[in-house]
């Protein structure tokens, strides 16, 4: 596989970071923050767009205002043969699904999945991970208090 080159340089990290902190920070306060004219960083943000650097925006939502309390993550041993994700791409349909994970070692997956408490995980697991044809046995973590939670990536000086 090629490895893909970003050619980031330092006005493109600087607007990453000014967009990581706050998504919804419009074109001018950044043009502002960065002395430069916002049609220069209105172009820079769609070039960020179509290299698939910027991925997404979206909303950080409190899990538990909307009934999503437990947290858990769950390796999963597979029958999958190296290489290929049928289970990883069956599991990441499933909306309480947050992150699936192809991994080194005995489990093939590790997922993050949030459900409303553990029964609604009991749920989950009985009636639509046993139906995913694949999955040989399962691990689960079930979270107590999260410390840090963080979706942001360190994007270098």
């Amino acid at each position: 596989m090629a490895k893909v080159e970003y050619n980031l340089d330092q006005i493109d990290l600087q607007i990453l970071r000014i967009m990581q902190d706050n998504a919804r920070t419009n074109n001018a306060d950044i043009a502002r923050e960065l002395g430069m004219a916002p049609s220069a960083i209105l172009e820079r943000v769609k070039k960020l767009e179509q290299k698939n650097i910027i991925l997404q925006y979206n909303a950080k939502i409190n899990p538990a205002a909307v009934d999503q309390k437990l947290l858990s993550f769950i390796f999963i041993k597979a029958n999958d043969i190296i290489g290929e994700q049928g289970v990883g791409i069956l599991l990441a349909e499933i909306p309480e699904v947050q992150e699936v994970h192809d991994i080194a070692g005995d489990d093939g997956y590790l997922i993050k999945v949030r459900t409303n408490d553990s029964s609604g995980l009991v749920d989950l697991m009985r009636n639509t991970f046993s139906k995913i044809d694949g999955i040989i046995s399962t691990r689960t973590t079930i979270v107590l208090q999260t410390v840090k939670e963080e979706q942001k990536v360190v994007i270098p000086e």
